[in-house]
């Protein structure tokens, strides 16, 4: 296991991720400035928001004498495939704690995790909803013995801390920061780094996301001390819920990567840039704006969806 300082100050991780303007037509014909903070660049398997969520619970457990590192997530899980990376990386043992069934043979997130040394622990989902419970971590603890538990996301108060760096070193102007959210994390680091300057709007990608509001202004509270009012969730352009899929996503997908040369993926940053771009279309935006977006990275979770998308448009599915 590394020493906790040289988590921080490894030399793997860039820290110096750059901020690129949008060019579409598209935008460009609204009179929206449209930035990108490239994230997804940051490393190629510990990517985007994970390593900003994941760097300072790796420290602690360093510090507190952990080996051994359980989480949670989904099949295609962005935090189970960056744990399991930072474990190899690091030097840690981990474990992943999968939603739902094994299904053979495994997708690409889950082999990428086995291959990595992670094991994994398969659970049902009406099992899953127990996690967090004091009871279902001690049944854990039985089985794994002793480590160190980060929550489904990266998503605690140390995950929130790393989070509100993403933007430390941004110096453009703008009047928006706008991110995906899934547990609300990134969104609150963001929150809390803005300091009440910007309106920050974060993109839920899931379908019963209400739940969201009232999460982040806990975890802003619990991690700063401070209660703001310049951000909200907006909650339609989630195609379903997570993982859900339509063509008009994927067109959109099609269309943005070939325009701007930039990767994204349809669980997160599709939904957070077709959202996006329907605000400034609707006119939710004032001509002359700035929005800085944050890439979240997950383009991993794009091997996973390719069987899905390719049924998809040859007209064998429709969510």
């Amino acid at each position: 296991m590394k020493d906790p300082k040289n988590i921080l100050q490894n030399d793997v991780i860039n820290p110096n991720t750059p901020v690129e303007e949008i060019t579409d037509p598209v935008i460009k014909n609204m009179g929206i400035r449209l930035l990108v903070k490239r994230e997804d660049l940051n490393h190629p398997f510990l990517s985007g928001n994970k390593w900003h969520k994941l760097k300072y619970n790796l420290v602690a457990a360093s510090e507190d004498g952990f080996d051994t590192i359980l989480t949670f997530g989904g099949a295609y899980s962005n935090n189970i495939y960056a744990l399991a990376a930072a474990g190899k990386m690091f030097g840690f043992n981990t474990i992943g704690v999968i939603r739902g069934h094994e299904s053979l043979p495994l997708n690409p997130t889950v082999s990428f995790a086995v291959d990595s040394g992670m094991r994994i622990y398969y659970l049902d989902k009406d099992s899953y909803r127990k996690r967090d419970s004091n009871s279902f971590v001690k049944t854990l603890k039985d089985k794994y013995g002793k480590f160190y538990l980060i929550p489904e996301g990266g998503t605690n108060s140390l995950g929130v801390k790393g989070a509100s760096e993403i933007i430390l070193n941004v110096t453009d102007n703008y009047d928006y920061v706008s991110c995906a959210c899934g547990t609300g994390g990134t969104l609150a680091g963001i929150i809390i780094r803005l300091a009440g300057k910007a309106q920050v709007l974060g993109f839920s990608v899931l379908n019963d996301g209400n739940f969201l509001v009232e999460d982040v202004e806990k975890m802003v509270f619990q991690s700063s001390g401070c209660k703001y009012d310049n951000w909200d969730i907006i909650l339609d352009y989630h195609f379903g819920g997570y993982a859900k899929i339509n063509s008009e996503l994927i067109n959109f997908i099609n269309r943005f990567e070939k325009i701007n040369n930039i990767k994204i993926e349809p669980i997160y940053t599709g939904k957070l840039f077709y959202g996006i771009y329907e605000l400034i279309r609707t006119g939710y935006f004032k001509r002359g704006e700035t929005i800085l977006t944050i890439h979240t990275g997950g383009l991993q979770g794009m091997l996973g969806m390719e069987p899905k998308i390719r049924k998809l448009l040859n007209g064998k599915n429709n969510n």
